[in-house]
């Protein structure tokens, strides 16, 4: 992974704050010319180090309003690929982990509404290898954010 410097990261911070910031007014908050800038976000996408540009749209906006966190359990000693493998084709599955603990994995799930939830929760209880299942609904978000560097 490539090593940042504090220009990297105060670049980086700009782009989560505003990511359809121009380079050059990146480049005006950093002290840098816009190719300097484009020269070092080419860098840091090929690094790896942005993944990408992406917009940001509230669930509720389009429908998926309703959220759990699920503490799966497997069977036996199953491998965090094949556990991926089984949650991919299930749409409401957000996001999952790899945990430490008694659970497996933590899966969050999204979901137009409790019935749609609860439909949910049964196919993933469903897939071969989960032995069972702990949920946790989502009431209300407290706190929300993009991961950015510290400044230096």
């Amino acid at each position: 992974m490539l090593r940042m410097d504090a220009i990297d990261q105060r670049i980086v911070a700009q782009l989560v704050k505003d990511a359809r910031s121009s380079y050059a007014e990146i480049g005006k908050a950093v002290s840098l010319s816009a190719p300097a800038v484009k020269r070092r976000v080419d860098r840091l996408l090929e690094a790896g180090v942005l993944k990408g540009f992406t917009a940001v749209v509230n669930p509720e906006a389009l429908g998926w309003g309703t959220e759990a966190f699920v503490e799966v359990f497997c069977d036996s000693n199953v491998s965090p690929d094949r556990i991926r493998q089984r949650l991919e084709p299930l749409p409401e599955v957000v996001a999952a982990y790899t945990v430490s603990g008694a659970a497996d994995a933590i899966v969050h799930l999204r979901a137009a509404n409790i019935h749609h939830l609860e439909d949910a929760l049964e196919r993933l209880r469903a897939v071969d290898m989960v032995s069972r299942t702990i949920s946790t609904v989502v009431l209300s978000t407290l706190l929300e954010r993009l991961p950015a560097p510290e400044p230096q």
